[in-house]
């Protein structure tokens, strides 16, 4: 029985030489539309991976996509419209910090004061600082020093016009009787609020208005897709039963729309460019199953079944597609990173996943390309030995 099982494989894989040497051109031919498919389908896959991170990264740089913010009936009239900061910070610790990054945000109206001003300007002080995690607590002597020494502060656009600021200039800020003294480091316009403010670090607005370890609100930019983010916003929600969590719909819902858009048309597109190659495989295996009518009636005359006779078949086709899958593939990614960097700017990375993917396809398809063999199941060994088939 070994003995039968080892001549069974040694002439398999006899006929299936035979079979790829009857005719190079025609081999040549299904192996490059085959590697064709296969390299475009890797390329557009990867593509559509690796669209959902540049999509990811081109919205993070728009802002955050989380708010939390105080609720209005929440607590005393001294923190209403506050949150206390370690308490938020501890509620962060919860979410995968590798994935989200949060900055702290306390607003107040105070006043400025500069050289070239004969009268106070009224402006929205903003103190903003990176919200630490819950053991990276920020200690209450420094914030205590914050407003003995002088600070930086990044001026908004529309309040330097007003007050003729250039970048080194001094300026006095104040807000209930406190005041500090800081020195302009940034001017730039951004087309947004923060053009009639005046940023300083969150500590030296915490002194200006007496609230140490209160914030405003928090800005959060969580990665991921959109049940992600809500994920996150319901985790959140839990642990900070006294604060309003929610997402930024326009940035959520806008990214999700254009993945599902680009992942639409790269789908099919991939789908079209499976399509064609199986089709062009099948006009070659049609010739194939006209031009090898002798030898499958010589298989079936000497006691060879359909079913083992197809099994022959089927097998050079896999081995086809395998091998133009494994080509094309390795060529469609590399292709990919040239199509990234034409689309995107940025060069695609490689993802493993898409290769053996893009191979299984491109055996699939050529599987399914040898339709036309089935046509080899209807010969009758003695028509064809007469010449009447």
């Amino acid at each position: 029985m070994a003995d039968r099982r080892v001549t069974n494989r040694v002439m398999f894989w006899r006929i299936i030489r035979r079979l790829f040497g009857a005719n190079p051109g025609r081999l040549f031919v299904m192996l490059l539309a085959l590697g064709a498919g296969a390299a475009v389908t890797a390329a557009l896959l990867n593509l559509q991976v690796d669209a959902k991170r540049r999509l990811t990264t081109e919205f993070r740089a728009f802002g955050a996509n989380v708010v939390i913010g105080p609720r209005a009936d929440f607590g005393s009239a001294e923190n209403f419209q506050t949150l206390d900061e370690a308490q938020t910070a501890g509620a962060l610790d919860a979410l995968d910090r590798r994935s989200v990054s949060a900055v702290s945000y306390l607003y107040l109206v105070g006043t400025l004061h500069a050289s070239a001003l004969d009268k106070t300007l009224p402006v929205v002080i903003a103190g903003r600082r990176t919200l630490p995690l819950a053991t990276e607590k920020v200690s209450r002597d420094t914030r205590a020093g914050a407003l003995s020494q002088q600070i930086s502060c990044d001026v908004g656009f529309k309040v330097a016009q007003q007050a003729s600021l250039r970048p080194g200039d001094h300026i006095v800020i104040s807000h209930q009787g406190r005041e500090a003294t800081c020195r302009v480091a940034l001017i730039s316009p951004t087309g947004g609020g923060e053009d009639s403010q005046v940023a300083v670090n969150l500590e030296a607005a915490q002194q200006l208005a007496g609230m140490s370890g209160r914030i405003s609100l928090v800005q959060l930019s969580v990665a991921g897709k959109r049940d992600e983010i809500e994920t996150a916003v319901h985790t959140l929600g839990l642990r900070l039963p006294d604060s309003e969590v929610h997402p930024i719909r326009q940035f959520t819902e806008g990214e999700a729309k254009i993945y599902n858009r680009i992942s639409g048309l790269l789908t099919a597109t991939v789908a079209i460019v499976l399509l064609l190659t199986g089709l062009c495989v099948m006009a070659a295996m049609t010739n194939v199953a006209m031009e090898r009518k002798m030898d499958v009636s010589l298989m079936k005359a000497i006691g060879g079944s359909m079913r083992r006779v197809l099994r022959l078949f089927l097998a050079e086709a896999a081995l086809l597609g395998l091998a133009g899958g494994v080509i094309g593939a390795a060529a469609g990614i590399f292709l990919s990173i040239g199509l990234g960097k034409a689309v995107f700017g940025v060069a695609a990375r490689p993802r493993l996943i898409v290769y053996p993917v893009a191979v299984a396809l491109t055996v699939i398809v050529a599987i399914f390309s040898a339709f036309p063999l089935r046509r080899l199941a209807s010969i009758r060994p003695a028509s064809v030995f007469r010449g009447e088939a």
